[in-house]
């Protein structure tokens, strides 16, 4: 049986959202916060701008795109985008997991559209190829937050397309490189890579996006919190930190300290390689572990934030479904427990087994002290299942 592990990660956070905040961080990072003002106030305004600014210059925002701050998180951001931009032309959607599923119920059960659906199951991706970015409207994910997998590149986007790329990025902005030119629409979240609060989505789009915006009008109401256009054009308060909602400014400032943080690593680039060395302590121990594999087919397109992992012992998988899910339960609420590892289990409707948050505010040494609390427990379960039987 595997030794108790002596040493314990310092931080037992490696939830995928809301994900560990940066390291070091305390309340005190949030002394600064423009607390009882309104945020049309010019301090109000003034730290929405900010935020905007610092998204801009970290993830290297092309200066003719705009950026936003709009309510209800990531998936607020998207259906905004479907609801306002989507109809003039024929809609492709990418699905290979929960997310882009639900882009998928958006298109064909709300807006009523009939999308070509590209689905694949968990593990891989559909066939990229054969999605027609050049004459039709595309949404997908960049990187699959439930799944573990992730496009690998731009490649397979047309650079002359006339429809319009709308792409929901928020467990790969700050961890993944984005191929702006190829992107006319990108949301993502403060809760996820960057470690910070739920609620507040971005919305960043580029001069074709506005370009739709400006030229159709959708023929289903848009509620308040959607709305992007006046009289026809473009509503550019809030894209300079007028939001359409009352948004916190307790939560702005957190979202402003981790972009501070960010710069003081080195910006981008330290924070794509945080991320690239954190998951490889994760599959370097998947690949010399051989009870565990990745949820991922394809080492291509595996994720480097949320590495999605399925249980792959023979003796587990001979028992049946329900005791791969058991084993899988168990050693999240062990090392739960244990203090050790805290929101690990795959998401809900993804196959039962476990999801390590790697993002940029995990720090490596933390992975490395967890992968021996896995094999324990593991090891735990295992003489369970062999007293049963």
């Amino acid at each position: 049986m595997t030794t108790r592990p002596a040493t314990r990660p310092r931080s037992p956070h490696f939830s995928s959202g809301p994900c560990a905040k940066r390291p070091g961080w305390t309340l005190d990072a949030l002394s600064g916060a423009a607390l009882g003002r309104s945020h049309r106030s010019a301090a109000g305004k003034a730290k929405l701008r900010q935020a905007i600014d610092l998204t801009r210059e970290t993830l290297r925002v092309p200066a003719e795109y705009r950026i936003g701050i709009v309510p209800a998180s990531d998936t607020g951001a998207v259906e905004m985008a479907m609801w306002t931009m989507l109809g003039p032309r024929t809609v492709e959607v990418a699905a290979w997991e929960a997310f882009g599923l639900e882009w998928v119920t958006d298109t064909l059960r709300q807006l009523r559209i009939d999308p070509r659906i590209h689905h694949a199951p968990y593990g891989t991706l559909p066939d990229l190829s054969a999605i027609d970015t050049r004459r039709n409207d595309v949404v997908f994910t960049w990187n699959g937050t439930a799944a573990g997998v992730r496009v690998p590149d731009g490649d397979w986007i047309a650079a002359d397309r006339e429809g319009l790329t709308i792409c929901d990025a928020t467990s790969a902005a700050f961890a993944q490189p984005l191929d702006w030119p190829k992107l006319d629409v990108v949301t993502f979240s403060w809760q996820k890579v960057m470690g910070g609060e739920a609620a507040h989505g971005m919305l960043v789009l580029s001069p074709r996006a506005v370009a739709r915006l400006e030229s159709h009008v959708p023929p289903w109401p848009l509620p308040k919190v959607f709305r992007l256009t006046k009289g026809g054009r473009l509503i550019e308060g809030i894209f300079s930190g007028e939001t359409i909602n009352t948004p916190s400014m307790l939560a702005v400032e957190d979202y402003l300290d981790t972009l501070r943080w960010a710069q003081s690593q080195g910006g981008l680039d330290a924070l794509h390689a945080r991320a690239d060395a954190n998951a490889r302590v994760i599959h370097d121990w998947v690949a010399r572990t051989p009870w565990i594999a990745n949820l991922a087919v394809d080492p291509a397109t595996y994720s480097n934030t949320g590495v999605c992992l399925v249980i792959a012992d023979a003796d587990v998988l001979a028992a049946g479904d329900a005791m791969v899910a058991r084993v899988a339960t168990g050693i999240v609420e062990t090392l739960a427990r244990e203090g050790v590892a805290l929101d690990i289990g795959a998401y809900r409707d993804a196959p039962p087994g476990l999801r390590i948050w790697c993002g940029g505010t995990v720090e490596r040494a933390d992975l490395e002290a967890l992968t021996p609390w896995l094999d324990w427990a593991f090891a735990q379960e295992k003489a369970t299942l062999a007293r049963a039987a």
